[in-house]
């Protein structure tokens, strides 16, 4: 079952909060992989991303050796780490997270309640919904913008998660 969280609040030293991530994380047996979501084009980009993740584990052409990091990489529309993490990852000062929670788990409800009450955030979804900003922060270009209609944006993301494949 994947789970998609926004939230706010403020991310004081990045190594502290993903370390708390990663503790709670083998704690509770989730996969959990955290984002900024200045650059997180709605739920669908991020579901998107993880089931991208899961096949490509299944099938054995993953690029990482974790199932978070093949999800990072998806969701960058990237093939490697060192891109994917400085354009999806969160920042120093950031105010706006996306979480995916990945497991065998019926509800994450109290998990995530657990979670963002540890690293001091709040949940708000709002901060997932799309825009052209974030597009252009994902790296959208306005000659890809104009291909498209508005109602059609959400596609230039899932056409980038799934290019994953045809560049790896």
């Amino acid at each position: 079952m994947i789970e998609i969280v926004g939230a706010k609040g403020n991310i004081e030293s990045v190594d502290n909060f993903l370390r708390q991530i990663q503790s709670f994380s083998k704690k509770n047996n989730v996969v959990i992989q955290v984002f900024d979501a200045n650059v997180i084009y709605g739920k669908n980009h991020l579901i998107s991303a993880a089931n991208h993740a899961f096949r490509a584990t299944e099938r054995k052409t993953n690029t990482t050796n974790s199932l978070d990091k093949e999800i990072l990489l998806y969701a960058s529309g990237e093939r490697q780490l060192k891109l994917a993490i400085p354009k999806m990852g969160v920042k120093k000062d950031g105010k706006n997270a996306a979480f995916v929670f990945v497991g065998n788990k019926k509800s994450y409800d109290t998990l995530i309640d657990k979670l963002l009450k540890i690293l001091s955030l709040k949940r708000d979804d709002k901060v997932l919904d799309g825009s052209k900003e974030k597009l252009r922060n994902f790296g959208i270009t306005e000659k890809e913008l104009e291909t498209v209609t508005k109602a059609k944006y959400g596609d230039l993301i899932l056409e980038k998660v799934a290019m994953v494949d045809i560049i790896k």
